[in-house]
Parts: structure tokens; C-alpha cells; sequence
């Protein structure tokens, strides 16, 4: 860790797992229930606006029943000790890395406590249940709904992304598949630029033979180990 002054983490599903979020992908292909198609795509949207937000409606009220877990409230405390450049860059739509603490960080698929105007894209702060067709609170246009990005949509902030894989002296990945793109090349893209990577996951993933370091097992005992780690390198 001498010479590590840069690094950007990637979380995935797997950290929040432990709080009591479900997964992506559930048994049967299923996703809490239903199919990613049917809950998931514009086309989805489009097709039954009714179902989608009634799905993310459950998803934002089911935030009130979890906590962020050891995994979370370690990353927080690396963000807030950490003296050079960190970039949390999370896959997932909950906000548990922000309750824990975590201030550098970004949510490349979007955050259930947002909306989003499908016509003029402002983005808007929203905790309770999000109707179909309602008012934009910019524009006026009855088009707000999820902010989430659908299959098919651009991440958010992938400019920024890459550019902080770039300059990274570290890469590690949190709790991730490896099999959903882009995020499953940012290991990749990170090593191209000369990178450590290290992946922290409860199994091997789909992108682990990338990685120069696997270490399996729980991530709320793994990150706190990590971290505990790289704080205490950069003290000596």
C-alpha cells in the first residue's frame, strides 16, 4: 500500500445482500418476483407503467426496514480516513453507503430515492410512492419515473468512471457477479492503466481470473478486514 495514493471500489449486490436486499437475480431467473423484462426496460415502462412503478414503489419502502451492514460502515470510515483520491462506484440502487457515512461515491445505475423527468432528465429527491405520468416538478410535463437505468440506458457518469480507472494505483470489487457490463470490464480497464485489482466476493465470480487477488467469503467480514488493512499500512 506504499504506493497506493489512488483507488476506486466497485460494489455490487453482494454488500448489501447481508442487510437484507435481495439480489439481482433471484431463483428462476426472477427478480423479487418478477421477470428484469417485465420490470426493467423502457419497453417495460412503456408497456405497463402501472407494474413498474408499483415494483419500485415496494423496493423504495422496503428501504426503511434495512441498515447498512459492517461492509458499508467500513468504506464510510475508509472514505472519511483516506488522504488521496477514492471513488466508491456503486452498482447498486439502495442508499446504504450513504447512511453508513460514504460521501465520495457515485450510483452508476441510478437510486430508488430519486426521479427522473423522461423528457428534460432533471433529477429529483423522492422517499414515498411515485405515480405513473407525474408532474415534473421542472418542466411540468407528466413524465417523471424511476431513476433507474434500465437495460438498454448509459450508466450514469461513465466519463468520470474512466477517468478515475485511469488514474488508479488500486481496483477492487465488492460484491459483484463479474457478468453485468460495463461495470464487469472496469477490472480490465483499471489494469490496462497499471492498477492493482483485488476482488472481495462470497464466490468466485464470472470476472475473477481478471483480478490479481480473490479473497472469498462474507463481505461484511472481508471489507472491514481490508480496510483495516489499508488504513493501518498508510499509518506506518
Amino acid at each position: 500500500m506504499s504506493n497506493t495514493r489512488n483507488i476506486v471500489i466497485l460494489t455490487g449486490a453482494g454488500i448489501s445482500a447481508e442487510s437484507g436486499i435481495a439480489t439481482f437475480r433471484g431463483p428462476g431467473g426472477l427478480w423479487e418476483g418478477h421477470r428484469v423484462e417485465d420490470v426493467c426496460t423502457p419497453e417495460a415502462l412503456a408497456a405497463d407503467p402501472t407494474l413498474v412503478h408499483r415494483f419500485y414503489d415496494a423496493r423504495r419502502a422496503a428501504l426503511d426496514h434495512v441498515a447498512p451492514n459492517a461492509a458499508h460502515v467500513a468504506l464510510a470510515r475508509l472514505d472519511a480516513a483516506w488522504t488521496g483520491e477514492l471513488l466508491i462506484v456503486t452498482q447498486n440502487v439502495d442508499d446504504l453507503h450513504e447512511r453508513a457515512g460514504a460521501r465520495r461515491m457515485l450510483h452508476m445505475h441510478g437510486e430508488l430515492r430519486s426521479a427522473l423527468c423522461g423528457l428534460c432528465g432533471i433529477r429529483t429527491a423522492w422517499t414515498g410512492s411515485l405515480p405513473p405520468h407525474a408532474p415534473c416538478p421542472d418542466c411540468g410535463e407528466d413524465a417523471l419515473r424511476p431513476d433507474i437505468v434500465f437495460f438498454g440506458e448509459m450508466p450514469y457518469q461513465m466519463d468520470r468512471i474512466e477517468q478515475s480507472l485511469g488514474h488508479a494505483d488500486l481496483f477492487v470489487s465488492i460484491g459483484t457477479s463479474g457478468a453485468v457490463y460495463p461495470a464487469a470490464g472496469f477490472v480490465q480497464l483499471a489494469a490496462r492503466y497499471g492498477a492493482r485489482t483485488l476482488e472481495l466476493n462470497l464466490e468466485r465470480s464470472a470476472g475473477s481470473d481478471w483480478f490479481d487477488e480473490t479473497r472469498l467469503g462474507p463481505a461484511s467480514v472481508l471489507v472491514p478486514e481490508w480496510v483495516e488493512e489499508v488504513i493501518g499500512a498508510s499509518a506506518r
